[in-house]
């Protein structure tokens, strides 16, 4: 089999992956097959091509990919979720993070919840929700989170 050969058939098999891939995964290799083609074609010893190959390959991936991920992979989905942050929300399950229960009521949406420090809080308390942790509000008791509404004496 002809270096040519080969290197074609390379592209395109990094091509096909590529395809089949959701992200950038080995189209710069593609790139390099294409630029180690042009020098079989040039009638370049063997190891130059594999050179090329691997310095196009390098280059495109060092140059190039920063720019295309920025692109590419830069789809951020809101979720409104980060409008809890800060609110105050009732306790609607005694929380406890020994146990791993607790949940809260925040304007009408249930959310399963933890305490920061650890402490547990009984149901019915008013807590103020310090941020989100995957599908968990990390909450404090209302007052002690720092709301200056909560704090006044």
């Amino acid at each position: 089999m002809s270096m040519s050969l080969f290197w074609l058939i390379a592209m395109v098999l990094f091509g096909v992956l590529e395809a089949v891939t959701v992200g950038l995964t080995s189209i710069w290799f593609a790139l390099g097959a294409l630029g180690a083609l042009a020098a079989a074609a040039a009638s370049a010893p063997v190891i130059v091509q594999i050179v090329v190959f691997l310095g196009v390959s390098f280059l495109t991936l060092l140059l190039v990919r920063p720019l295309a991920q920025r692109f590419v992979n830069d789809r951020k989905v809101a979720t409104n979720a980060d409008r809890v942050i800060g609110r105050e929300a009732v306790v609607t399950e005694d929380i406890d993070n020994i146990q791993g229960k607790g949940r809260v009521s925040i304007s009408g949406a249930d959310w399963t919840a933890r305490t920061e420090d650890d402490r547990p809080i009984p149901a019915g308390s008013k807590v103020q929700v310090l941020r989100i942790e995957g599908v968990k509000v990390i909450v404090a008791p209302a007052g002690a989170a720092g709301d200056p509404q909560q704090a006044q004496p």
